[in-house]
């Protein structure tokens, strides 16, 4: 029986560098898992009223104005079991301009309204754009994954173009 051989030092070294390595690889993948999930958690909360609109109040508001970082107009309902409102209010962003009529949904529970239709579902998903963007960064220095990191950094870019276009 050949007695076993002692570790020499290039061999432990390699070691520990290999468990770096997975170590590194480890934590940059679940803060980019965390910074996608955040993405989602944030764009979830507006998403799921234009998404899910079964039983909610639908129809059009025409923005008449604007102060501070809401708008404001009378709702005029497009479903059944929607009344209309002398005033609802929608967050003002550059999605939004006075005078213009927009198709929305109300959130449940007050006189909350958000954009609906394709346009509404897009600035929904904005957040995840921008999460997609920073963890293609990640990806990319954190975990040395380049090409992962460019299809994350292209889907992002590719959904903030997209909406950019579409609320024009």
């Amino acid at each position: 029986m050949i007695p076993a051989m002692p570790a020499t030092a290039s061999t432990a070294r390699r070691a520990s560098v290999s468990a770096l390595r997975f170590g590194r690889v480890a934590a940059m993948g679940a803060i980019a898992a965390l910074i996608v999930f955040a993405g989602v958690w944030g764009s979830w909360g507006t998403a799921q009223h234009v998404m899910l609109t079964k039983g909610r109040e639908r129809g059009t508001v025409r923005v008449t104005e604007c102060a501070g970082d809401v708008c404001s107009g009378p709702f005029t309902p497009g479903s059944s079991g929607a009344r209309a409102r002398t005033r609802v209010e929608i967050e003002e962003s550059v999605a939004v301009r006075a005078g213009t009529t927009y198709d929305v949904v109300l959130k449940p529970g007050g006189g909350d309204a958000v954009r609906s239709g394709p346009a509404g579902i897009l600035f929904a998903w904005v957040p995840l754009g921008g999460a997609l963007l920073l963890a293609s960064v990640v990806v990319a220095g954190g975990m040395r994954l380049v090409r992962p990191a460019w299809v994350l950094a292209l889907a992002g870019a590719g959904l903030l173009t997209v909406t950019f276009v579409a609320l024009q």
